[in-house]
């Protein structure tokens, strides 16, 4: 990376209820003792150090254990407004970036390699980069520091979805072997697959 380059930045969204899970999903533990919320964090934190994970107001639980993970954690007052709200303050806590790799705290086994591509199409120039896998696109999505103004805007539950179909032409995949992109923990059946 340049000197010059702003640092490009992580966020981890972790602000949703997990009401089809039964409440406190993000702090459920996977098979090896580690919440599922930390994994997601640890993945982030081994390809930077500035990962800003938002959470609802009033979680003090995951905000004191992403904390200890190494993240710089804000609670967010509006975060029943669902992702996109969440996803514009994450960038205005970070507005100063190069840009931001957004990934989902309920995303537990995406590999730190995966995470350091996109990040690096990024740096290359890529106005949006994501992650396919055999065909199939999923996350952590990145954005270019470009996109400030309109990820700044994003609210509601649709997240980028928007942002990224307005500018579908300027999306960079990224090809990677790691099923993790596609792996999501919505329920406790999701665990066992």
């Amino acid at each position: 990376m340049a000197r010059n380059q702003k640092a490009i930045a992580a966020i981890l969204l972790a602000a949703g209820a997990g009401s089809r899970f039964g409440g406190d999903k993000l702090l459920h533990p996977l098979e090896d003792g580690v919440a599922i919320a930390a994994h997601a964090a640890r993945n982030l934190l081994a390809t930077t150090p500035d990962v800003i994970a938002v959470v609802r107001w009033g979680d003090f639980p995951l905000y004191e254990m992403l904390e200890q993970e190494g993240c710089q954690v804000t609670m967010f007052q509006g975060a029943a407004r669902g992702m996109g709200a969440s996803l514009a303050h994450g960038v205005k806590e970070a507005r100063g970036a190069g840009g931001w790799v957004v990934a989902l705290a309920d995303m537990p086994r995406i590999a730190p390699a995966t995470i350091r591509a996109v990040a690096a199409a990024l740096e290359e120039g890529a106005q949006i980069a994501a992650p396919v896998c055999r065909g199939e696109r999923g996350h952590p999505v990145g954005f270019g520091a470009a996109l400030r103004d309109e990820l700044l805007a994003l609210d509601g539950d649709q997240g980028a979805r928007a942002v990224m179909e307005r500018h579908r032409n300027a999306v960079k995949l990224v090809e990677c072997d790691d099923p993790g992109i596609l792996f999501d923990v919505d329920r406790k059946s999701d665990i066992a697959r």
